[in-house]
């Protein structure tokens, strides 16, 4: 039974192929600068991997070159012989709470939705469209990002606006990383021995782009990212919380529209802001001279972090689990100590030598008599999309 998940961008696409009776990845890769003269596909999890150099027009063009890459290498006789297609998709607004097997109404409501996602949504239709065009025969579902935050409480997805503006616009907290987080829960209550409906975990997904869950009984009942991947933690290159207000101020006292607003706290804050760079390794190496900037970034990321931790302890009462996950949670251990530093007021103690030498694997890193377990997981979304299509493949198959 093999699986395609997909996974496209504005100039890429990434896609894995999975083996869905042993859940193995049976090769990957992306192909990227779609529309641009540098194009190129890779593809990882031959003898050697593989590179092809070549124009690569649109979306279509990329996909017909995954298609080819597979064939050529002996994966697929076809994309017909394929079980199913997995689209990641990052918005589905209040309409969709979890996978749905994409029609022409589905696709038309992916693309309906994109003003809530500009830079994403347009190009996940593309690519549907795409693999719809290459494989017309074969079932293709759609697994949204948000909608494992569709259980959260309106308390917890509402904001204190006129009511007017959630029920005419929408405006709500949808958050997002939804597939990892729902990943990295599952993985945790299973090396737990517990089921998942049986665990109250915090999940932090921490990467360029960041955010915090609070999940009770298996079910995420608050998230730190809101209406957009804005709000929330320090992350990469985005402010995570600010003060409202500053917007209004910004925009008086430096003439800034809406759209200069947005790239600035999307693009030019975070990390990047404070320490001119986005990445946490070049960060900490500064660290060792003592930076005062690089200092103050990782103070900051590190920080917020935190709070949200000792808020969601309050929510969920009791936490069994703190999870890492994300290029940052899982490599750098520096966060996590100092992330968890001080968490003993919640009963929660480290083991430090743990923490400095974890495998690839990720692993457990409390100390003996914590009163929550702390664990690092790689996430997998792409595992995650797989297995979230599989209840939907016998659908007028």
């Amino acid at each position: 039974m093999k699986i395609l998940v997909i996974n496209a961008g504005s100039s890429s696409v990434k896609f894995k192929l999975f083996e869905m009776r042993s859940e193995q990845v049976i090769v990957s890769g992306l192909v990227e600068n779609i529309g641009r003269g540098d194009a190129h596909a890779i593809l990882h999890g031959c003898q050697e991997h593989v590179r092809r150099d070549l124009p690569v027009a649109d979306h279509d063009a990329a996909l017909a070159t995954v298609r080819d890459l597979l064939i050529d290498n002996g994966f697929i006789d076809s994309f017909d012989t394929l079980e199913g297609i997995g689209h990641r998709v990052v918005h589905g607004g209040e309409r969709f709470s979890g996978p749905v097997r994409i029609d022409d109404t589905v696709l038309e409501a992916i693309e309906g939705l994109s003003p809530l996602a500009p830079l994403h949504n347009p190009a996940n239709a593309k690519g549907i469209r795409a693999m719809r065009n290459l494989a017309p025969h074969v079932p293709q579902i759609a697994v949204f990002d948000t909608a494992f935050h569709h259980t959260m409480p309106p308390a917890a997805f509402r904001y204190a606006l006129p009511e007017r503006f959630y029920s005419e616009l929408s405006v709500r907290r949808y958050g997002f990383h939804g597939t990892s987080h729902a990943y990295v829960a599952a993985e945790c209550a299973a090396r737990m021995g517990k089921s998942l409906d049986a665990v109250n975990l915090i999940t932090l997904h921490l990467g360029n782009g960041a955010s915090a869950c609070a999940i009770r009984n298996g079910r995420s009942i608050d998230t730190s990212m809101g209406f957009t991947p804005l709000e929330g933690l320090v992350m990469g290159t985005r402010s995570g919380d600010i003060d409202p207000g500053l917007l209004a101020y910004l925009s008086r006292e430096t003439g800034m529209d809406a759209e200069e607003l947005d790239t600035l706290l999307n693009r030019e804050c975070g990390l990047k802001g404070i320490a001119g760079t986005n990445d946490m390794r070049d960060i900490e190496n500064r660290m060792r001279d003592e930076e005062p900037e690089a200092l103050l970034a990782f103070e900051l990321f590190v920080r917020r972090i935190r709070k949200y931790i000792g808020a969601y302890a309050v929510l969920l009462d009791r936490v069994d689990a703190i999870v890492f996950t994300g290029g940052i949670g899982e490599h750098s251990s520096a966060v996590r100590h100092a992330v968890c530093k001080g968490l003993h007021i919640l009963g929660i103690e480290t083991d430090k030598m743990k923490n400095e030498n974890l495998t690839d694997e990720g692993g457990a890193f409390h100390a003996e008599g914590s009163c929550s377990q702390l664990h690092v997981i790689p996430t997998d979304e792409e595992h995650s999309i797989a297995r979230q299509c599989l209840p939907y493949l016998t659908q007028g198959r």
